[in-house]
């Protein structure tokens, strides 16, 4: 699986397509290194507007054939996590950041680890705060998966896209 770290200039163009998934709507976005976001909520419009707020400097392509491949596997995902969602990944943060997204990308599918855990491997035992905050910030759900990062009693924490979604995705990964 590729993985590109990158910044958006101007010159950029990201194509995206929404389809809808038993998530409710999703949003993916490619640039073209590979997939920069996956955003879910119930309102296509939201989508674009989180969309367009995330990438301000780049041009925005609305439903281009080649971004439909990945919308289509991320729909398949949903609803079969256990095929794994192999996808070129062109992610975008800060250096703590993306060591706590590779970290979750390493998460087994129908597997939790916690805050702490997560603060721990990325050698920042007492930042499960932060790393709290890096999920949030996550532009690329389900592929960098935040949803399966809990609180140490093991309770369901925030999730960017519902606490609702969240528990979804656990219950469809727990039967995987």
């Amino acid at each position: 699986m590729k993985l590109l770290i990158s910044e958006i200039t101007s010159a950029d163009t990201i194509f995206h397509a929404t389809g809808e998934s038993a998530l409710g709507q999703v949003l993916v976005a490619r640039s073209s290194e590979g997939v920069c976001a996956i955003l879910i909520d119930a309102r296509r419009d939201a989508l674009e507007a989180d969309l367009v707020s995330r990438f301000p400097e780049a041009r925005i392509v609305a439903n281009q054939p080649a971004v439909h491949d990945d919308l289509a596997k991320v729909i398949r995902f949903v609803e079969n996590p256990a095929e794994g969602l192999p996808l070129p990944l062109d992610m975008r943060g800060t250096p703590f950041q993306l060591r706590v997204w590779e970290k979750l990308r390493a998460i087994p599918v129908g597997k939790t680890v916690t805050y702490a855990d997560v603060a721990c491997s990325v050698g920042s035992r007492s930042s499960a705060r932060a790393v709290a905050g890096a999920c949030a910030a996550n532009p690329i759900a389900l592929a960098v998966p935040c949803h399966r990062v809990v609180r140490g009693t093991g309770d369901l924490a925030g999730y960017r896209w519902g606490v609702d979604r969240k528990r979804e995705m656990l219950r469809r990964e727990a039967i995987a």
